[in-house]
């Protein structure tokens, strides 16, 4: 098995393109849905973190839609 290939930049970057906004606009604590990320969205994320090696569940991600918890979850910090 491969080592995770996923980054704490990648999460980021991966939620401000379906976000559309710059990456350094989202906060660590924002909640990611109030920003507009709903839940088709959030099943692209974790299908393309998927791939890139990190096991990730919607409701884990959806309990607390903060983009320091998701990098937390995915194994990986900024």
């Amino acid at each position: 098995m491969t080592a995770p290939s996923l980054t704490a930049a990648q999460v980021r970057a991966d939620v401000a393109e379906l976000l559309q906004v710059e990456p350094s606009s989202i906060g660590l604590t924002d909640n990611l849905f109030d920003l507009g990320l709903d839940s088709v969205r959030v099943m692209t994320l974790i299908e393309r973190w998927r791939t890139a090696g990190a096991a990730l569940e919607f409701p884990d991600l959806a309990e607390q839609p903060e983009l320091g918890h998701w990098q937390s979850l995915a194994g990986v910090s900024e």
